[in-house]
């Protein structure tokens, strides 16, 4: 049997890579005929090439759904000046989706992903409790020390890890204090901040830290008055509800926004 025409056009662009489209009419109707259809050429395609690919305008839902369940992983987005695409592509040796491995890494393709930050809250043992704070080369307010939670990375590895490496102190972290969401703002999506105990510890901490240049410019340990002085208003009030854990004697992890 003759197999039948493709409804598609498929374009070689590269070596070992096509680029599939399709009209606005094969998406107007019933989608998930023009998934039937798209799953089909997108597979005859994949017989002659290595990797096919479709890039979708960012705005149109329905042809992002096509793409996606056609068997298609979202890769990312690309920008330009009339208006931003979404890059979709399947290869060859891509794990068929009716496997539970493939159809897991399509969902985790596109479904969201948010940032998350690990920090630590470090205090002395001076009769007024101090934290630890750094003042960082790349902003101006002082914060937490922690960072970024790299990919597959737990938050408690993470914290660990960025005190070692931007104060080379080797503290563990404790116990949860508080999980902070952070809205979007000033060009950074969301995110959760994670905040781990730290310890107390005598003052004489800071004769052991050796700063990360690239990084951090000073450490100190601050009153609660200095941290409002110095950080951000979202990272003081975060401090305080950190401390408040602290000083609840059946003290919970809490959750605040933007440290409320």
């Amino acid at each position: 049997m003759t197999p039948p025409e493709p409804v598609t056009d498929v374009t070689p662009v590269a070596e070992g890579v096509a680029r599939i489209s399709w009209g606005d009419d094969l998406v107007a109707g019933d989608w998930m005929a023009a998934v039937d259809v798209v799953r089909r050429d997108v597979a005859a395609a994949l017989q002659d090439h290595a990797r096919v690919e479709v890039v979708v305008d960012a705005d149109d839902e329905r042809a992002q759904r096509v793409a996606t369940w056609s068997g298609m992983r979202r890769e990312g987005v690309q920008r330009g000046v009339d208006g931003d695409q979404v890059v979709y592509a399947r290869l060859a040796t891509d794990t068929p989706v009716n496997e539970p491995g493939g159809f897991r890494a399509l969902l985790n393709s596109f479904l969201p992903r948010k940032r998350a930050i690990a920090q630590m809250l470090v205090r002395d043992t001076s009769p007024e409790p101090r934290v630890l704070l750094c003042r960082l080369t790349y902003k101006t307010d002082w914060d937490l020390p922690g960072g970024v939670v790299e990919v597959s990375e737990s938050p408690r590895t993470a914290v660990a890890r960025e005190v070692e490496e931007e104060l080379d102190l080797t503290l563990p972290a404790g116990e949860l204090l508080l999980t902070d969401w952070l809205p979007p703002w000033g060009g950074w999506d969301d995110a959760l901040c994670l905040v781990f105990d730290g310890g107390g510890h005598a003052p004489d901490l800071l004769d052991r830290v050796v700063k990360q240049a690239r990084e951090i410019r000073d450490v100190e340990f601050c009153t609660l008055a200095q941290v409002h002085e110095r950080a951000a208003d979202f990272t003081a009030r975060r401090v305080e509800a950190a401390l408040a854990v602290l000083s609840d004697p059946g003290g919970a992890p809490r959750y605040t926004e933007s440290g409320r």
